[in-house]
C-alpha cells in the first residue's frame, strides 16, 4: 500500500509540475487581468500539492514524523511571504513572488532528503532573508539619488570582494579563496558584490557620454574581475564579465561592444591558460579534465561528474521517487550538484520543467527591464536578469557535462545562505522596478484620459459655436 501511494504521488507531482510550468507561460499570453489572476491562483494550488506530495513520499520512505512538521512550517512561511508581499506592495509581480516561494520550497524539500540538518539551517536563515527583503522596495523608494552613487558602489564593492584576503577571516574552499568566516558563520562576499557590481555598472553607464568615460568605467569593472581571478573564482568572473558587456550593449546599442567582449574573453582565456595553467589555473584544469572524459578519470577528478550523470540517467524521465534514490553519493549534492539529485528522485521531466520555470522568471524580469523608462533601474534590472539566468546555465551546464563545472550554485534551491540571500535581494529589487513600471503605466493612462477629455470638451465647444453661427445666419 505504501509503495502504491509513493508511485501515485510521484506521477501526480510530475503532472502538477507540468501544469505549474504551463501557467508560467500562459500568464504572458493572458489577454486580461482576470485571466492572469486565475493562472496565478492555480499556480499557488499546484505549489501546495507538489510540496505536500513530496513530503508524503519522504514520510513513507524515511519513517520520520518530523517531516510533516517541517511541511506545515514551510508552507506557513511561504503563505505569509506571498500574502504579505502582496499586501504591502499591491502593484508587485505575483508571478515572481510565486516562483520565488516555489523554488525555495523545492530547495527545502531536496535538502530535507539529503541532509535534514542543512535543510533546517537553510530554512531558518532563508526565512530571515525573506523578512529582510520585504523592506527593500520601500528602502529603494526613499533613495532618490542612488543613481549618483557610482563611486561608493565601486569602492565598497572592491573592498568587500577583497575581504577574503584578510588573514584569519578569508578561507579557501575547493581551490577558490572566496569565503569569509565571522563568528562561525561562513559567507561568500561575491554573492553580494555581484549586486553591488550591477549597481555600479548601471550608475556609471547612465552618466557615460564619451568613449573615454566608457573606457575608465571598463577599467574599474576589470578591477572587480581581477580580484576574482586572484581568488580563483572563475565562475564568478564569467558572471561579472557577461553581465557587464551585456549592460554596455544595452546602454550603447552598438553590437561592436558585444564582439569586442567576446574577443577579449577568448584572448584572456588563451593567455591565462598559456601562462598560468600550472599555478593559478591548476584546479580549473582538473575540472576541464573531468569534463572532457569523466568516466576515464572516474577514480579521481571525474568521480563527481560521473556520479552526477549516473544519477540523472538512473532517475529517468519519472525519477526513482523521493527517498528511493542515492543522491548522497554525489559529492556536494546539496549545493553545486543539487540538480542531479532532483533529477534522480523526481525525474528528468521535473528537471526540464524546473529549467523552464527559471526561464519564465528570466523572461518576466527582462520584460520588466524593457518596459522601465527610468534608465538606471532599466540597467539594474537587465543586469540582474543576465546574472540570474547565466548562473542557472553555469550550474546546470556543469552537472550535465555540457560545460566544465564552475562551482556556481542553483538559485534559491542549492544550499548556501549567501546565494539564497543575494537572490532574494535581487528579486526584491526587480519587484521595485515592476512597481515603477506599474506607476508609469498608470500615469500614462491618466494623461491619456486627460487629453481625451480635453479633446472631447474642445470638440463640444466648437460644435456649440458652429451651431450658434448657423442660427444667427
Amino acid at each position: 500500500m505504501a509503495n502504491l501511494i509513493c508511485m501515485i504521488s510521484k506521477y501526480l507531482v510530475l503532472v502538477f509540475m507540468v501544469l505549474y510550468t504551463i501557467k508560467c507561460y500562459t500568464y504572458f499570453t493572458a489577454k486580461d487581468r482576470e485571466k492572469r489572476n486565475s493562472n496565478l491562483n492555480k499556480q499557488i494550488f499546484y505549489i501546495f500539492m507538489i510540496h505536500f506530495l513530496c513530503h508524503v513520499m519522504l514520510l513513507i520512505n524515511q519513517q520520520d514524523i518530523k517531516i510533516m512538521m517541517y511541511y506545515f512550517i514551510e508552507i506557513l512561511i511561504a503563505v505569509l511571504y506571498i500574502v504579505t508581499f502582496r499586501l504591502i506592495y499591491k502593484k508587485s509581480s505575483r508571478l515572481l513572488t510565486n516562483n520565488v516561494a516555489f523554488l525555495m520550497l523545492i530547495g527545502y524539500t531536496i535538502l530535507l532528503r539529503i541532509s535534514p540538518k542543512l535543510a533546517v539551517r537553510q530554512f531558518i536563515l532563508a526565512s530571515l532573508g525573506l523578512a529582510f527583503t520585504l523592506f527593500i522596495p520601500f528602502i529603494l523608494s526613499k533613495l532618490k539619488n542612488i543613481k549618483n552613487w557610482n563611486i561608493f558602489f565601486g569602492v565598497f564593492g572592491l573592498v568587500l570582494l577583497a575581504s577574503v584576503f584578510i588573514p584569519g577571516v578569508g578561507k579557501e574552499v575547493y581551490g577558490s579563496r572566496n569565503w569569509i568566516e565571522i563568528a562561525g558563520l561562513s559567507l561568500q562576499p561575491m554573492e553580494f558584490v555581484k549586486i553591488i557590481f550591477i549597481f555600479f555598472a548601471a550608475s556609471s553607464l547612465v552618466k557615460v557620454n564619451t568613449i573615454k568615460e566608457l573606457v575608465v568605467n571598463a577599467i574599474i569593472a576589470a578591477l572587480f574581475m581581477l580580484v576574482l581571478v586572484a581568488e580563483k573564482d572563475f565562475g564568478a568572473v564569467l558572471l561579472f564579465y557577461i553581465s557587464y558587456f551585456m549592460l554596455v550593449y544595452l546602454a550603447t546599442s552598438r553590437p561592436v561592444f558585444m564582439f569586442l567582449g567576446i574577443g577579449l574573453m577568448v584572448m584572456a582565456c588563451l593567455a591565462g591558460y598559456a601562462l598560468f595553467k600550472d599555478s593559478l589555473f591548476s584546479h580549473i584544469m582538473v575540472r576541464v579534465t573531468a569534463w572532457r572524459d569523466p568516466f576515464g578519470h572516474i577514480d579521481s577528478s571525474g568521480y563527481q561528474v560521473s556520479e552526477s550523470l549516473f544519477a540523472i540517467g538512473t532517475g529517468g524521465f519519472a525519477g526513482s521517487g523521493l527517498g528511493k534514490g542515492m543522491p548522497y553519493i554525489i559529492p556536494v549534492a546539496e549545493s553545486d550538484f543539487v540538480f542531479s539529485a532532483i533529477c534522480e528522485e523526481l525525474g528528468v521531466i521535473f528537471g526540464l520543467a524546473l529549467i523552464l520555470i527559471y526561464l519564465s522568471s528570466f523572461l518576466a524580469i527582462q520584460n520588466i527591464a524593457m518596459k522601465c523608462k527610468n534608465p538606471f533601474y532599466k540597467y539594474v534590472t537587465f543586469g540582474i536578469a543576465i546574472i540570474y539566468i547565466f548562473q542557472v546555465f553555469l550550474n546546470i551546464g556543469g552537472v550535465t557535462k555540457f560545460i566544465p563545472s564552475t562551482g556556481v550554485t542553483l538559485p534559491l534551491i542549492s544550499y548556501g545562505i549567501s546565494s539564497v540571500f543575494s537572490t532574494l535581494i535581487m528579486f526584491s529589487i526587480v519587484q521595485y522596478t515592476y512597481i515603477l513600471v506599474s506607476d508609469e503605466a498608470d500615469s500614462f493612462e491618466r494623461e491619456k484620459e486627460r487629453i481625451e477629455r480635453k479633446e472631447i470638451k474642445s470638440v463640444s465647444g466648437n460644435e456649440g459655436v458652429s451651431g450658434k453661427g448657423k442660427r444667427q445666419s
